[in-house]
């Protein structure tokens, strides 16, 4: 099974960095946006972010040049997939815009292609089953910010095949990514661990045990995380959070995974982080 061309759906923050280092290491790459500003928008923060790379001496000028030159766009999800060898969908956790997108790409992607969905909590063989190739379906969790994480979640549907699954392993690979096999369950690893103790940290705040600076102080020298949970939860922002939330608690209703009412406040009013210039803390 051999993967030259790329369809990635969704030019966010997710989606442009996958675009960027599936460019950078030689794979030629289609973007696929609903609107021409949307992927305007995505290639100038890949542009950004190589010439970054470059100004650090960690790529060549010519090595960006060929990253830029590898990237394509497309306003039409049918056309974007149409010669694709790998889709990977990066478009927000919310299962009916994830449905609609998975029955275009089935229509449209070439018999072949594997399909890999970028989520982060929803159920691959649920996805899985809105096509009518599950065996050729499969999780590709990457972390943010794309390419400096190397770490991506390889999650098996019910019916994914080893082929596909050895084909995206050495992908990953391929990237300079270390793939971490998962099984399908809400949050996989990474959310299952990290949204609990998320959720538990806007609790201490709720609850008026300490501020947000404070909590994340506890954490970054009490227990040497790089980043404190509150600023974490911003910079993923707090509507991703409650969402995949969300899917924990409906995955596996558990009252451990219930959403606190702050947080559900905050979503509510807008604040979500980083992107919205507000959450537990101001940019």
């Amino acid at each position: 099974m051999t993967i030259k061309n790329v369809s990635v759906i969704g030019g966010g923050t997710m989606g442009n960095g996958i675009a960027h280092i599936f460019a950078l290491s030689g794979y030629k790459v289609t973007l696929i946006e609903t609107k021409q500003e949307f992927a305007d928008k995505a290639l100038t923060t890949i542009t950004k972010n190589l010439n970054r790379m470059v100004a650090k001496e960690k790529i060549t000028e010519e090595a960006k040049e060929g990253g830029l030159a590898n990237i394509s766009t497309s306003l039409d999800i049918r056309d974007g997939v149409s010669g694709a060898d790998l889709v990977i969908e990066a478009v927000p956790e919310d299962l009916g815009i994830k449905t609609s997108v998975w029955k275009a790409v089935d229509e449209a992607a070439p018999s072949h292609a594997v399909l890999g969905s970028n989520t982060s909590s929803i159920s691959i063989t649920k996805l899985a089953a809105l096509t009518s190739r599950p065996q050729q379906f499969i999780g590709m969790h990457f972390f943010n910010p794309v390419p400096v994480m190397r770490l991506v979640e390889i999650v098996r549907g019910l019916e994914t095949t080893d082929e596909v699954y050895t084909a995206i392993e050495e992908t990953a690979k391929a990237l300079k990514k270390v793939p971490v096999p998962v099984n399908d369950m809400p949050g996989f690893v990474s959310n299952r661990v990290l949204m609990p103790m998320i959720n538990e940290a806007i609790f201490a705040v709720y609850e008026g045990v300490a501020t947000p600076d404070h909590v994340d102080q506890v954490m970054k020298l009490g227990m040497a995380h790089p980043m404190g949970p509150l600023r974490l939860a911003d910079f993923i922002g707090l509507d991703v959070c409650l969402d995949i939330l969300n899917v924990l608690h409906e995955g596996f209703k558990d009252p451990k995974y219930r959403p606190c009412p702050l947080l559900v406040k905050m979503v509510d009013a807008g604040k979500l982080g980083n992107k919205t210039g507000e959450g537990f803390y101001s940019y």
